[in-house]
């Protein structure tokens, strides 16, 4: 019997699209942008995959925030969220990081932001400080 082995790059941009619906738009953000490979990197910013990010992930009682270092929280705020940020229309962010988020990029396309575990003051606080500007509509 012969021995091969498909690669990633040997499927079709459908069969792509399929799995990585299957997958969250955070995973597939974090694990594949940057990458050398063209088709690759055409295909994940797909609308698809950058106009609704999550950043937060339900556990047992409460929303838990994904972004479970620095490292990639810095990596989310300096190279994926500047580049995808005119794509994005939809956030939706756990209230300890939503600075951090909010102040990576311009939205000029946001029109829905989630935010959670936050409480009146927290949320009172983000959007009264001269650092942050957005578009209400």
């Amino acid at each position: 019997m012969e021995c091969s082995y498909v690669q990633l790059d040997d499927l079709p941009d459908e069969i792509l699209l399929i799995i990585f619906k299957k997958l969250d738009n955070f995973d597939i953000l974090h694990s594949f942008h940057g990458v050398t490979n063209r088709r690759l990197n055409r295909i994940i910013h797909d609308p698809l995959f950058t106009s609704n990010i999550n950043f937060v992930t339900w556990s047992s009682d409460k929303f838990l925030n994904k972004l479970s270092s620095n490292v990639i929280l810095n990596r989310f705020c300096l190279q994926i969220l500047p580049d995808i940020s005119v794509k994005i229309k939809l956030l939706h962010l756990e209230s300890s990081l939503a600075k951090n988020i909010l102040r990576a990029a311009d939205y000029p396309n946001l029109y829905g932001l989630g935010l959670y575990n936050t409480s009146g003051k927290t949320a009172r606080r983000l959007f009264t400080g001269k650092k942050i500007k957005m578009k209400f509509f």
